[in-house]
């Protein structure tokens, strides 16, 4: 009897030390801010949705670190921004990369462009046209069809990152994906309002198709355009409740803070 207490002792020992430490290293990333992310059903599959608020909120793309090498993961993101990470609200995969975690496409970080617009034919979700550009100014967010953009002579915009392919144009879906095709992946990816031009960067909570994330973008969340992001390597950083995806590779990253003195 004192050998099965000994045990059921250690076990419980050893599972309150188990959640202890996801806690612990939840709590990490955990920042004392208003959550600025909800979750929603559509079609069976759910997905977390955060809105940036202009009001509230200072927003950044950010690709490498200080010494020139690509993050990679919110652990170095996090060394990065140093003490301002405890004012992040969210942070997000944001466009595709190469090898070197790299931008592939258009990317301009703080009116500085540090990638070109990329308009040639290759294989791959980035080349499954139409493309796009996720890009912002003064007047708020946009998202153009890559074609669009380019006509835009001149334009450098505050922020902007190209991926692929556009989800939703102009109201409607790709024409180019099957209602609800075999290929299923966590997948994230931006979507801008018609009504209050308003960002929402969503990513499902389980493996989904490129149809039916698009209408979820489209139907529920009544955005007039969509740009997806990235499939597998889908990463999500709630600084409200300390959800830290732990994935590596990630390539371009958007930062969503807390603006002082709100």
């Amino acid at each position: 009897m004192k050998d099965k207490a000994l045990i059921i002792i250690l076990i419980t020992a050893a599972l309150g030390l188990a959640v202890w430490s996801s806690w612990a290293k939840t709590s990490a990333y955990q920042n004392t801010v208003s959550s600025a992310c909800d979750t929603k059903s559509f079609e069976a599959t759910d997905y977390v949705i955060c809105t940036y608020d202009p009001e509230r909120h200072d927003f950044r793309l950010t690709n490498l670190s200080r010494d020139g090498k690509a993050l990679g993961n919110f652990a170095e993101l996090t060394r990065n921004l140093g003490a301002s990470s405890k004012q992040v609200v969210f942070a997000m995969n944001a466009g595709m990369y190469d090898q070197h975690g790299k931008p592939i496409g258009l990317y301009v970080e703080n009116g500085r462009q540090h990638a070109p617009l990329n308009q040639r034919d290759a294989a791959g979700n980035f080349y499954l046209k139409p493309n796009g550009v996720f890009w912002m100014d003064a007047t708020g967010p946009h998202i153009d069809t890559t074609d669009a953009f380019a006509v835009k002579s001149g334009l450098i915009p505050n922020w902007a990152t190209q991926s692929g392919p556009m989800l939703v144009i102009d109201g409607a879906v790709n024409s180019r994906f099957s209602p609800d095709g075999t290929s299923r992946h966590i997948r994230n990816g931006v979507c801008v309002t018609d009504s209050d031009k308003t960002a929402r960067f969503v990513i499902s909570s389980t493996e989904v198709s490129l149809g039916k994330f698009a209408r979820f973008m489209r139907d529920d969340l009544k955005c007039k355009n969509a740009l997806y992001f990235d499939g597998e390597v889908s990463s999500l950083w709630d600084g409200a409740t300390g959800r830290n995806d732990q994935k590596y590779s990630l390539g371009p990253m958007l930062v969503v803070s807390k603006r002082q003195g709100r």
